[in-house]
């Protein structure tokens, strides 16, 4: 019996959130699967229970001292929960927004290159690129002597250079060796006088070993003192020549043509985070905050007095009486120019004035103020100047934010966005510096690393780091990583990405018995990279450790040891325990919802008909990050999904181009697009709106009711009962968040925080209103014999009951319920809410708004934390904004949605380099054949046949695809088309185009002709109609 109990972790009366009194055992060393519908209470299981308990658990083995660092974890609502091991939560939340974190900063392989460079790396030049040696005590001698005739120097050892520490022996022996002088941190100081330093800064200390004049006859003397120096500083040799530059000399490594010797490398020197190493105008960030012209001057069209110039403290210039405007007078007359030319017709000598000044030049400015008038002069230093003076100069956040705005992100200018110092940069290993290596993706790296050519001393020195580097890049190739680079910051991976690589780097560390609770690790994955991410869950599981994972996808529950259904609904109606067993005994379960679509009991169906559109988008020339430059039409009116392996370039074609560049035209956003040439076709549309799963409020006085604006309808319906008239009240008596309704005594909150010091902080009910909000004046005024805390308290479903005669507030409700959110209280704080419940009710506010039938809706991934069922109600929903003549454009790997889409955009083929163009655009399908512009095989794989990961997998759900553009595969006769093979990996029902090379025996058209493949009478039959054909119409393939 006890070997049985160690085996699980027992979980007892779990009331966590909407958890109703669970009771659950959970097999240690297993891989589980947690599933449910959005709100369904998994999370609330596996972080907000498992996780903060195991955490809990093992910071309370912690001294009180070291727990009050550590921030309080609260003992979550659970009897009791045994066999817990130590839990390490990777989820999607913690990815870190440093701009200074990268992914070989996270995953730890920069650190090694960063060794690596340093023992093995061969030092050049920064300025002529030779490879730099040591120099000797003679090379040294010389250098020195031919300085000019009469040049006094000094000869100092720098014995410490930035470290802390007071340094009293040092200078004490220093003083014992007969040393006079000493210079420290760039200060003469005598070595007989009192010299006190602070210990906590960093010092630089040179010893003064001889001062010199240049002349014959030194050399002797010159000499003997080097080799002093040499001795006392490591090798390192400064000679400080009064009156010009200091020169550095290392028997260590310095360029004899050049003068420049390089610092002693070290590891650290190859770190952007470390001023040793990092470059020193950037300070290791690789690029600047700078203001750019293109939006201060968005619009260059206008004229100045039409408002070209939108920066912040220049929009007066319009203004006659302005100061902003007596300046640009001035330039005006001093130029000759006016302000009525639009901007973008001055010659550039006057852009130039207008944005860079005048050189110092002054000019006379008339100005009449309000006390009195004068003419003064005034050097202007430009618009850009200007600004930056502002920025620089102002105290306010709010002013410095909106400064930034109108600042454009640009690559350092010293470092051209390497990061590094020149010094640094000038290394290599393998002809390569480490920021070439950091700019490879993680295929190309390592293949790099592997076919590296060292000397046989490099060889065993590196072994070692090289064998580690091996190993961790092995591990991101494992989790489906092979398009990134190390370079790439952290705070732009997506979810999934993020919590991959943290995966990727537990791997690393081998640990054995420890609690991994993952959330959703397959968003974000293209379907035939699941398979790299399974083989990772179970090798962590293999190595003797419980996995226990939140996840709706299919693949993943199969391959699961056992799966968890909770449910059977989502909030309210969920926090049960449906069915526990594998994938298939789940199936049996009738009330499982998950076990209905496993089976396929219930399916998304493909819907009758497909939406036609009203016009096109076009983007031209989209060249940003791994974009090829590729023109994209997107069609209006209809449901597009862009699909793609991961890394193939959605997200910079639909985020960085199309969206930004619709928010910057439709909604006057202040953003740059990714690089394009232009968009074609945006005047048919007035809004574009991005709906992500981010949070709809940050505080917890934000809530459904007020983000989707019921509320103030609410408010005014309570407003106009008798009660509150016969009182006087108007409406800001209802709200919480305003003096007079609420209850004081906590601010309209309903909870009091108290703080405990070492203890987790207690919220408690306000004792005055019971936790209801409002005082109690207000709580009289009823509706329906309802007060106003009540219906806050209400769920969807009992508020559209309760409001069916107030046609706009029903109207509001039942686009929630729709949305599948009927569970959620109108007054739950917005901070509780999952990220698919705050997708929907961001999309329930949109569908309740008047349509105009222009906006283009934005959904990144719409489908992360949902379960089939959730994907279901939100396919209905962007249906019906589609219906109304609104255009949806989704980036999204379900294949459910792809195949409900009217029309498909897929990237690809692979990521990284290998993405960035438009394999295939297909039309509605189904529609039978429409017009074919290029050739197209569609086959899973097979010879050197062309394929596309994902249309090879809707095909597999017999989409008839219809496809315009895609790279041919050429065959001269018949013969040729069987021996490739790929009839055998056609599915039934495709339409198939190949252009033939040339007149096949004469009977075929040169152009395009379309070939119809169906399944015959026998088991291997198939038929294949050719349209156009002259030989006839069937051609009939009896498999042999």
């Amino acid at each position: 019996m006890a070997e049985e109990k160690k085996e699980l972790i027992k979980i007892r009366g779990a009331n966590e959130h909407n958890l109703k009194n669970l009771d659950v055992d959970i097999p240690r060393n297993k891989l589980v699967v947690l599933t449910g519908l959005s709100g369904s209470g998994k999370s609330s299981l596996a972080f907000d229970t498992i996780y903060a308990e195991g955490q809990r658990r093992y910071m309370e083995s912690l001294s009180s001292y070291a727990r009050q660092f550590l921030g309080q974890m609260e003992k979550p609502n659970v009897e009791s929960i045994e066999g817990l091991s130590p839990a390490i939560s990777i989820d999607q939340k913690s990815t870190n927004r440093n701009p200074r974190s990268t992914v070989g900063t996270v995953t730890e392989v920069y650190d090694y290159f960063r060794l690596l460079y340093a023992r093995i790396g061969i030092p050049h030049c920064p300025k002529c690129g030779r490879e730099i040696k040591k120099q000797t005590a003679d090379e040294m001698t010389d250098q020195i002597m031919a300085l000019p005739e009469g040049t006094k120097i000094q000869l100092m050892a720098p014995v410490v250079r930035g470290r802390k520490g007071t340094h009293v022996k040092l200078l004490d022996r220093a003083k014992k060796s007969g040393y006079v002088r000493v210079r420290i941190d760039g200060n003469m100081y005598e070595l007989s006088e009192e010299i006190s330093l602070d210990k906590n800064i960093k010092h630089n200390i040179e010893i003064v070993v001889d001062r010199l004049v240049v002349r014959p006859g030194i050399e002797k003397r010159l000499a003997d003192s080097i080799e002093s120096v040499v001795s006392l500083a490591e090798g390192l040799l400064v000679v400080d020549v009064i009156g010009g530059e200091p020169l550095n000399f290392s028997q260590n490594f310095a360029c004899p043509d050049c003068g420049i010797s390089i610092d002693e490398i070290e590891p650290r020197s190859f770190s952007f985070n470390n001023p040793f190493g990092a470059c020193p105008v950037c300070f290791g960030l690789g690029y600047k905050m700078e203001f750019d012209e293109d939006l201060m001057i968005p619009d260059k069209s206008l004229s100045i007095n039409e408002g070209a110039i939108v920066v912040t403290g220049w929009q007066s210039c319009t203004d006659k009486s302005s100061f902003t405007h007596a300046i640009l007078e001035a330039l005006c007359k001093e130029y000759h120019f006016d302000l009525d030319t639009p901007f973008e017709q001055y010659p550039k000598e006057i852009q130039d004035v207008l944005l860079r000044g005048t050189n110092g030049k002054e000019v006379k400015v008339y100005y009449k103020g309000q006390r009195g008038e004068g003419i003064y002069d005034v050097a202007f230093d430009g618009l850009i100047r200007n600004v930056e003076r502002r920025y620089r100069e102002t105290g306010s956040e709010t002013m410095k934010a909106e400064y930034e705005s109108f600042m454009q992100i640009t690559p350092c200018r010293e470092c051209g966005g390497q990061r590094l110092k020149k010094g640094a940069l000038a290394v290599t290993v393998g002809d390569k510096n480490i920021s070439d290596v950091t700019a490879m993706s993680i295929e190309r790296l390592q293949r790099f690393i592997s076919s590296l050519e060292l000397s046989k001393t490099q060889q065993m020195i590196g072994g070692q780091i090289l064998k580690e580097i091996k190993a961790r890049l092995q591990f991101l190739l494992d989790v489906g990583l092979e398009y990134l680079t190390l370079a790439r910051a952290t705070g732009t991976l997506s979810g999934g990405e993020a919590q991959r690589i943290r995966l990727a780097t537990q791997i690393g560390s081998g640990l054995v018995g420890v609690a991994y609770i993952l959330d959703e690790p397959s968003i974000g994955l293209h379907q035939r990279d699941n398979d790299k991410l399974l083989a990772t869950l179970k090798h962590l599981r293999d190595l003797g450790n419980t996995l226990i994972v939140v996840e709706h996808d299919e693949d993943t529950m199969f391959a699961a040891d056992q799966v968890i259904d909770i449910g059977p609904g989502a909030g309210e109606h969920g926090g049960e325990l449906v069915a526990q067993g594998t994938a298939q005994e789940i199936m049996k379960v009738e009330r499982s919802i998950t076990g209905a679509y496993l089976s396929g009991k219930i399916k998304i169906p493909v819907p009758e008909t497909r939406a036609v559109p009203t016009g096109w988008i076009k983007v031209v020339g989209a060249a940003e990050n791994n974009l090829k430059n590729i023109d994209v039409k997107f069609p209006l009116g209809v449901m597009t999904c862009v699909t793609g392996v991961s890394g193939s370039g959605k997200s910079s074609l639909v985020n960085e181009i199309l969206y930004k560049s619709m928010a910057k035209k439709l909604n006057r956003a202040r953003v740059i697009p990714g690089k394009h040439k232009r968009i074609e076709g945006l005047e048919m549309l007035d809004k574009v709106i991005d709906i992500d799963q981010s949070p709809i409020g940050r505080t917890p006085r934000s809530n459904p009711a007020t983000y989707t604006g019921v509320f103030d309808l609410i408010r005014d319906l309570f407003a106009a009962t008798a009660d509150a008239k016969a009182k006087g009240y108007k409406k800001g008596r209802f709200s919480f968040n305003v003096k007079g309704g609420r209850c004081e005594a906590c601010s309209g909150d309903g909870i009091i925080k108290i703080e405990m010091h070492f203890l987790p902080d207690v919220y408690v009910p306000c004792e005055v209103c019971g936790g209801k909000r409002y005082n109690r004046e207000t709580l009289e005024v009823k509706y329906k014999g309802k007060s106003i805390y009540d219906v806050l308290n209400m769920t969807v479903e009992e508020a559209l009951h309760f409001f069916e005669n107030v046609p706009s507030i029903r109207r509001k409700m039942e686009t929630l319920y729709d949305v599948g959110l009927s569970y959620i209280r109108l007054g739950q704080p917005s901070t509780t809410l999952s990220g698919g419940e705050a997708q929907r009710i961001k999309l329930a506010t949109e569908l309740s708004r008047r349509s105009t039938g222009k906006t283009v809706y934005i959904l990144d991934e719409p489908t992360t934390g949902l379960h089939s069922e959730d994907i279901r109600k939100l396919l209905i929903i962007l249906e019906k904004l589609v219906d109304q003549g609104n255009t949806v454009v989704v980036i999204e790997h379900n294949l459910d949605v792809a195949k409900v889409a009217d029309y498909i955009i897929d990237l690809g083929p692979e990521g990284g380099d290998k993405g960035g163009e438009v394999i295939a655009f297909t039309g509605p399908m189904g529609m039978g054949k429409t017009a074919f512009t290029r050739g197209l095989v569609l086959a899973l794989g097979g010879g050197d046949v062309v394929s596309s990961p994902t249309f090879a997998l809707v095909n597999e759900y017999d989409a008839r695809l219809t496809v315009q553009h895609f790279d041919m595969y050429r065959v001269d006769s018949w013969d040729d088309l069987y021996s490739t093979g790929f009839f055998d990996y056609l599915g039934t029902d495709c339409v198939l185009v190949i252009e033939w090379s040339e007149n096949v025996a004469g009977a075929l058209p040169e152009d395009v002709i379309a070939v119809d493949i169906r399944p015959g009478e026998g088991d291997n039959d198939r038929i294949i109609t050719i349209e156009g054909w002259k030989g006839g119409g069937t051609h009939a393939d009896t498999g042999d």
